[in-house]
């Protein structure tokens, strides 16, 4: 007998070994040493079945050295590619689209008012811009139309919020009819007005003679524009059914989403660029902020969502902004198809090109994280189903690790990382679909990329309650708890006040992995509040606060 348990306990630790070397790239990085070069040849040449667009440093390269290595599209341009670069690899940002002169009101920063333009003036310029952009390329330079797969617009040019929009009323350099109207006139005549101006910009475009075939897209004009701090301001069903939560640029005038701008879209591009160093409490959420881009978005549009990301801390055009360290760099090159996306473009001022000598190790990270995607390319290929356990805009809240997970067949694969941990600190994470589970364990902050055999299902005896915690905490009126478990069943729930009156009962079911779960509580006065989750063989008690 005890042969035979030997035995079996044998194969089985041969048959994880075997699963584990699917986390294993068959390519290690050695990053760069010197400065203000990105060393391509070293890296093995693949693909990623996503749209890739590369807009970094160059530093010379004229062999479009990214399209051999995870880039679908260049956006910056070296060498002979005016003569040799596909049309289908071909991305550009038409920048200044507003900008045409600072006497125009639709270009002056803080006024960014519809009224008063001289359009005539801005389908000039337009033209001679778009000129420029098709001089680039030889077969449509004369043209006045580029030849490109994908045109991104940049114009960054409206109020964001009703209170800037109700401000101009005060601004004598809108014209007097409009200063006139009730409130309520004036916010939507100035949104249906704005939307009138870049809607007009993209029929000029089209007007122009532009191939059918070309996608065009807006930078960061998508219908959630989250900013890093209000993300948890709002519970994640309400950001993603409210209405109210879009931004009005992409609604029509019944205030759904849609309408002339957001109809002209072939893609949706966020900007997901990190604004806040890792060194600060809030740059730890970089992942969760990322990913709630695409998330969001995705739960309000069809659209293809391809983010823009930096390799930067988000300062404008300051000489000062420094690379995000390698692991952001992988994770950001990693973790947003797990969350739905369908490309990223990959942006960088060439002033630090030009003007900075330094490291560009961070660049490799990124490249590196697009080459470990590409060994498992085949699972984002065809029919496969996304694993979100739970939202990004939760997981900002919890300040948990995230991990996501892409089925296909009988294969899932996962990527999780820590954000929240130290360079030696380990976590273990639970992983779950279905009846499926695993517990793995993360080093500090990796990025965790692995591939398993949906098949290899592990009987387990542990305790099915892990963990539970309640979010948000304090909180005014509605809470959740997150239940980690290891197996299956149910928990009892028990909500008491401080001298043990109990407030609430009831039972939730426990799975493998995350599971969420909504507290019905009823109106309960300020204070402190008791939970106690039963499980099988364990019991969690939690605090809860409840604030005015």
């Amino acid at each position: 007998m005890y042969q035979r348990i030997l035995l079996f306990t044998v194969i089985l630790l041969v048959h994880q070994q075997a699963l584990c070397q699917l986390c294993e790239p068959a390519y290690k990085l050695d990053p760069v040493k010197t400065s203000n070069t990105i060393e391509w040849s070293k890296f093995p040449e693949f693909k990623v079945p996503f749209t890739i667009i590369y807009e970094g440093p160059r530093f010379g390269d004229t062999q479009s050295r990214p399209l051999r290595h995870g880039f679908s599209h260049l956006a910056h341009f070296s060498g002979a590619e005016g003569s040799t670069l596909p049309v289908q690899n071909r991305a550009i940002l038409w920048n200044s689209v507003a900008t045409v002169d600072n006497k125009q009101p639709w270009s002056i920063y803080l006024l960014e008012s519809p009224w008063g333009n001289d359009t005539t003036l801005y389908r000039n310029y337009w033209n001679n811009y778009l000129g420029m952009l098709a001089n680039q390329f030889d077969n449509s330079r004369g043209t006045g139309v580029p030849r490109a797969d994908i045109i991104c617009l940049d114009v960054e040019r409206m109020q964001e919020e009703d209170r800037d929009i109700l401000r101009l009323k005060t601004d004598r350099r809108v014209p007097e009819p409009f200063l006139s109207l009730p409130d309520a006139e004036f916010l939507s005549t100035y949104k249906q007005d704005i939307r009138w101006w870049y809607s007009e910009a993209v029929r000029h475009l089209k007007s122009k003679g532009l191939d059918p075939s070309t996608k065009i897209t807006s930078y960061s004009d998508v219908p959630v524009r989250g900013t890093w701090l209000n993300i948890t301001a709002n519970n994640w069903q309400d950001w993603t059914t409210n209405p109210q939560r879009t931004h009005y640029l992409m609604q029509d005038n019944s205030g759904r989403v849609g309408g002339p701008f957001y109809e002209q879209m072939d893609l949706l591009t966020p900007s997901a660029y990190y604004f806040y160093p890792y060194t600060n409490p809030l740059g730890k959420d970089y992942l969760s902020y990322l990913l709630f881009q695409v998330e969001v978005n995705r739960a309000w549009s069809d659209k293809p969502i391809v983010p823009f990301v930096w390799l930067r801390y988000h300062t404008s055009f300051s000489p000062e902004a420094n690379q995000i360290p390698d692991f952001m760099a992988q994770a950001t090159a990693i973790f947003p198809f797990f969350s739905g996306a369908k490309g990223l473009w990959l942006w960088e001022s060439l002033q630090y090109e030009r003007n900075r000598q330094e490291n560009y190790s961070t660049y490799e990270h990124f490249i590196y994280g697009l080459y470990r995607l590409s060994e498992h390319a085949d699972m984002f290929q065809g029919n496969y189903e996304l694993v979100i356990p739970q939202s990004a805009r939760d997981h900002m809240e919890l300040r948990n690790p995230i991990w996501r997970g892409v089925v296909k067949g009988d294969r899932i694969l996962i990527a999780a990382q820590n954000t929240y941990a130290t360079e030696t600190q380990e976590t273990e994470v639970t992983v779950a679909y279905r009846n499926w589970y695993r517990t793995i364990t993360l080093k500090g902050r990796e990025v965790f990329l692995c591939s398993f055999d949906l098949n290899d299902i592990i009987a387990s005896d542990e305790t099915y309650l892990a963990d539970a915690r309640l979010y948000p905490n304090p909180t005014s009126e509605q809470a959740y708890m997150i239940l980690t478990g290891v197996g299956g069943g149910e928990v009892d729930f028990t909500l008491t006040d401080v001298r043990g009156t109990v407030i609430l009962e009831n039972k939730y079911q426990v799975y493998p992995g995350d599971s969420r779960h909504e507290l019905n509580l009823p109106g309960l006065a300020p204070g402190v509040y008791i939970a106690r989750i039963a499980g099988k063989d364990k019991v969690l008690t939690r605090r809860l606060v409840i604030a005015k």
